[in-house]
């Protein structure tokens, strides 16, 4: 007996945008990707997706560029820049998008799984309920496309299991809407109880609450690289330097069961 498993190496953490590069440079059909991704009925982006490399690592890069970012005129239309294009949405608005898109099954399922574990973690820091959560983070297109288009890739892939190795966390602080916050943002901290995390002092937001999401929901565990034999390797470019290579690793392959 042997299953297919995916495996994510997320030496220098992970983000949504990261997942779907690598998962995308493990070989998927990038035109039927974009396909699936037009079930999505939303509206004011586009995407890139190019090889690029990092430290001399080639590997896949997955950009949502938002319609207003296109034209550096900003015409003011009474909104602050600040990644919350449009308006604020909850997370039953985000699910209504999901359900009423003819994705499969499957994948609605999986989007669902991880924007719930974003809206629990937001809902918890900011002391509300999961219905009065309207979110920067989780309204903004951006994320509706890297968690839906993550859950695509993961359907096109057909593995039997996926597990991850423990992500690397930054430290320092950014800036977000509400003010300057600390690394990991307490958002994504929330998402990750349970989950094995570690910190070589890189200061960067090395994992995002979407990033973070993708891992609480769709990792069975957290573990060493496992005894398999590889079959695909992906690259997913970040859009940091740091002083490591900013990417995401992932690795697809057969792995024996034991047979008693």
């Amino acid at each position: 007996m042997e299953e297919r498993i995916l495996y994510f190496d997320c030496l220098s953490g992970i983000s949504g945008d990261m997942t779907i590069g690598a998962l995308l440079d493990l070989g998927i059909d990038k035109e039927k990707f974009l396909n699936e991704l037009k079930k999505i009925n939303i509206e004011g982006y586009s995407i890139k997706i190019e090889k690029g490399e990092k430290s001399g690592i080639t590997g896949m890069g997955f950009n949502v560029i938002l319609e207003d970012e296109g034209h550096h005129h900003h015409h003011d239309h009474g909104h602050n820049h600040d990644n919350h294009h449009g308006e604020h949405r909850n997370l039953y608005d985000i699910e209504k998008i999901i359900d009423d898109s003819d994705l499969n099954d499957g994948v609605k399922n999986m989007s669902k799984n991880i924007f719930q574990y974003v809206a629990k973690a937001e809902a918890k820091i900011h002391g509300k309920t999961i219905e009065d959560v309207h979110f920067h983070e989780v309204g903004a297109i951006d994320s509706i496309v890297d968690i839906i288009g993550t859950a695509i890739c993961i359907d096109m892939l057909k593995v039997d299991k996926i597990y991850s190795s423990p992500l690397h966390i930054g430290t320092g602080h950014v800036k977000c809407a509400h003010g300057i916050i600390p690394v990991p943002a307490p958002a994504t901290l929330e998402i990750l109880r349970g989950i094995d995390v570690y910190s070589t002092g890189i200061r960067s937001e090395l994992v995002t609450p979407t990033g973070a999401a993708i891992i609480k929901a769709l990792a069975k565990d957290i573990i060493p690289t496992p005894a398999m034999e590889i079959e695909g390797i992906g690259y997913g470019i970040g859009k940091k330097d740091l002083e490591i290579t900013n990417i995401l690793r992932v690795m697809i392959g057969k792995k024996k069961l034991k047979t008693n």
